[in-house]
């Protein structure tokens, strides 16, 4: 049995990364970043145990995409190691953060080979230019770039990490509680993804695949007086509206359920479920605002909206203009790729007797092409 649990860091907000796609969430092939960067390095070595941390919003999504421990990171890159310690019951872990995509197994072994040397082993890469701190030039032999992944004994890592003070590497950590630290030789295809265009320099990374994805969408609600009807995101004139949680806005939430269906991200109810107050006669444009945020976040671009909206009340046509003028740039999408159609159940069932409207939608996803932009 191993003596060894493989941390991976995946819970950050990718702030400095300047696209809508998080860059956890960037595809190499199908694969988005995280599950890629878990799946090269499982391959190299029969860990324990395997415990990937993510957002908090996260979890759900990625447990659904493997088999590891998925863990909801902190605020922090300490807090969100912190909570991954929690789960870790072997004398050694090694903890390597997803933006270092590109690791080599030498890397892994020469880390490996080194654990009894210190409490924590360290790769690092020599510094080639001149080194100035200030007005002062430093000797660039004492200088090093420290990298991840790191290899440290558990209990003195989680001793360590018991504090208010914030460490950026788990050596750094260990050194200031009166640990030891032993370096290894570095590999500059370990350096970290900060920025888009550090990405070119990463060989390992294939680019996405080219296929498009498509869902589909169904809703239904009834009617009640005395309610503002709101129908694709606008005000309908009607004595009227909709019973539902929300605004009952019957075309977004379809809208919606094609969209998560598209990315394979479930459905209307696991996103903004019912029971939640916060939801309590909200805005639907707000809920489609936030959905093709996490879409556009998870490695997707949505390309095309097709929907039909059944309603034998009230008559549609003179708005339908109005409703993909308002929708598509809720979806980063011109209106040329949103199509909205009308028709009536010709007096049949509960639509026809004008006790309320169902929609239909269709949607369409690729991948986010971060190789082309």
């Amino acid at each position: 049995m191993s003596d060894l649990t493989l941390i991976l860091l995946a819970a950050g907000n990718s702030s400095r990364f300047k696209i809508p796609v998080k860059k956890q969430w960037l595809r190499i092939g199908h694969d988005p970043l995280w599950l890629f960067v878990t799946n090269r390095i499982i391959k190299m070595f029969p860990f324990a145990n395997v415990i990937v941390v993510a957002h908090p919003d996260e979890v759900p999504f990625m447990q659904q995409l493997c088999d590891v421990t998925i863990v909801a990171g902190g605020e922090t890159r300490q807090h969100s190691l912190r909570n991954a310690l929690a789960h870790v019951n072997t004398p050694y872990v090694l903890v390597n953060d997803i933006a270092r995509a590109c690791i080599d197994p030498d890397l892994l072994t020469r880390l490996i080979n080194a654990k009894e040397c210190a409490d924590c082993i360290v790769p690092t890469l020599s510094i080639n230019d001149t080194i100035v701190y200030g007005d002062e030039t430093i000797a660039r032999e004492s200088v090093k770039r420290v990298q991840t992944p790191q290899l440290s004994r558990t209990e003195m890592l989680r001793t360590a990490l018991d504090t208010p003070y914030d460490y950026t590497d788990e050596s750094s950590a260990i050194v200031a509680y009166g640990g030891t630290r032993y370096y290894v030789e570095g590999d500059i295809r370990a350096d970290k993804i900060t920025r888009i265009d550090d990405l070119a320099a990463l060989e390992c990374l294939g680019a996405p695949s080219l296929m498009s994805f498509t869902g589909n969408g169904f809703d239904v609600h009834p009617f009640e007086e005395g309610k503002q009807m709101v129908l694709g995101g606008i005000d309908i004139e009607s004595p009227y509206g909709f019973k539902a949680h929300s605004d009952g806005d019957v075309v977004i939430h379809a809208l919606i359920d094609a969209l998560l269906g598209a990315a394979c991200m479930g459905d209307i109810g696991m996103l903004f479920p019912d029971t939640d107050n916060n939801y309590k006669n909200i805005d639907s444009k707000l809920l489609l605002k936030r959905c093709v945020e996490k879409i556009h976040h998870f490695g997707f671009v949505i390309a095309h909206a097709d929907i039909t909206i059944i309603a034998q009340v009230p008559k549609i046509s003179p708005y339908k203009e109005q409703m993909r003028k308002t929708l598509a740039p809720l979806m980063d999408l011109s209106p040329s790729r949103l199509n909205i159609k009308a028709t009536t159940t010709e007096h049949l069932g509960f639509i026809g007797r004008e006790e309320g409207v169902g929609v239909i939608a269709t949607a369409s996803l690729h991948y986010f092409d971060w190789i082309n932009g």
